[in-house]
C-alpha cells in the first residue's frame, strides 16, 4: 500500500469523539462498574482498548506486538487510550501508509475499539450516568482531532416514524 487511505484517519477521529463522551466526567467509582459476576468491568474495558489500539499501531509500523496491560487508574487509562490514538494518527498523517491492509486495522482493532467503547457507554447507563444522546451524523468529527478535546455535542433529533403514506411518483 503506497497510501494512506484517508478514511482511515476519519474513523480514528471518530472513536476519539465518541470515546470523548464516554470517557470524560465519568462518576467517581466508574471503573469498577460491570453489569455482573464474571463480567470486565469498565476499568478493565477501558485498559483493553489501550492495548488494543497499542497493537493497531504495532501493525501499522510493521512491528505487531500484543500485550496486555492491567487496569490502572482511569484518569491513567483514558491517557493511555488518547496517546495511543496519536501516535497512530500521527503515523498517518506523515503519509507513512500502513504496514498492514487499512481494512484489517479497520476490520480487527479499530472495530473493536468502537465496539468497547459502546460496552463503556452501556455501563455509564448501568451506573446511572448516561451519555445523552447525539446526532453522531453531523457531528464535528474531523481528521487529526484525536484528543479528548472534541467539538461540542449536536443535539439528537427524535426521529418521526415511517410514513404509512404510499410513496408518490413524479
Amino acid at each position: 500500500m503506497s497510501e494512506v487511505p484517508p478514511l482511515l484517519r476519519h474513523v480514528l477521529s471518530t472513536l476519539a469523539y465518541r470515546a470523548s463522551r464516554v470517557v470524560l466526567d465519568v462518576p467517581a467509582g466508574f471503573a469498577d462498574v460491570s453489569v455482573g459476576h464474571g463480567s470486565n468491568s469498565a476499568g478493565t474495558i477501558l485498559a483493553h482498548v489501550g492495548d488494543v489500539l497499542d497493537w493497531a499501531e504495532s501493525m501499522a509500523r510493521g512491528a505487531e506486538a500484543w500485550a496486555r496491560h492491567p487496569a490502572t487508574s482511569w484518569e491513567a487509562d483514558v491517557e493511555r487510550l488518547y496517546a495511543a490514538l496519536g501516535r497512530l494518527d500521527a503515523r498517518l498523517a506523515a503519509g507513512q501508509a500502513p504496514a498492514c491492509a487499512a481494512e484489517r486495522l479497520l476490520q480487527g482493532p479499530l472495530a473493536d475499539a468502537l465496539t468497547h467503547v459502546g460496552q463503556l457507554a452501556l455501563l455509564r447507563r448501568v451506573a446511572g450516568a448516561p451519555v445523552p444522546g447525539e446526532n453522531f451524523f453531523v457531528a464535528d468529527v474531523a481528521a487529526g482531532r484525536v484528543g479528548p478535546e472534541q467539538a461540542a455535542p449536536v443535539p439528537a433529533v427524535p426521529s418521526s416514524p415511517p410514513s404509512t403514506d404510499p410513496p408518490r411518483r413524479p
